[in-house]
């Protein structure tokens, strides 16, 4: 049964989604050609996707090419757990933003329902200070889809199905900002 979701919730994916996906690689590009840097954040299974596809950019998904700037906030638990302390769950990501985002720099927050309140801060802030926005989310979109520049709503109301095509989704756009940076042989 959950092969079979999986299976229908990418294929409302395909049916539905593509120009958004396109849009949104063709603004990584645009951001990573300008020399500017990509900011990945959310919780739990959406930390997990962040880190993932964060990794896939500075390191290499299937060719050769040189390193893109990435960095998931999900990863550094000293920034997290003093940020945490003292200034709330809710600033986690939003306090990392203000240290490292710079205007025209690109803040990807993914959060299944839209509505994380860290997520959300950041999101807002990252908007504030002249960062582009893009959310990975599901269900309706929540409350992110309103704040962000580009939003890829994933058709499922089922949390697991959200978070298996918006890995999928992070992998084509890893695809297709690879294919542009990718060095002749």
């Amino acid at each position: 049964m959950g092969l079979a979701e999986s299976i229908q919730t990418k294929e409302r994916v395909l049916k539905s989604l593509v120009p958004a996906i396109e849009r949104a690689a063709h603004l990584l590009i645009q951001v990573l050609d300008s020399g500017r840097k990509v900011l990945l954040f959310g919780n739990g299974g959406s930390a997990a996707d962040s880190q993932h596809i964060a990794a896939e950019l500075v390191g290499r998904l299937m060719v050769k090419r040189r390193a893109l700037p990435a960095i998931a906030l999900t990863t550094d638990t000293s920034n997290l757990t003093a940020l945490g302390n003292d200034f709330g769950y809710e600033a986690v990501f939003e306090r990392q933003v203000e240290a490292l985002g710079q205007t025209g720099d690109l803040a990807i927050g993914i959060s299944t329902t839209g509505n994380s309140p860290n997520v959300l801060s950041a999101i807002r802030l990252a908007r504030k200070i002249g960062l582009k926005t893009v959310a990975l989310t599901g269900r309706d979109g929540g409350l992110l889809a309103g704040l962000v520049d580009l939003a890829i709503i994933v058709p499922s109301d089922s949390t697991q199905r959200i978070q298996e095509a918006h890995i999928t989704i992070g992998h084509i756009l890893c695809e297709l900002v690879e294919s542009h940076f990718a060095m002749p042989h």
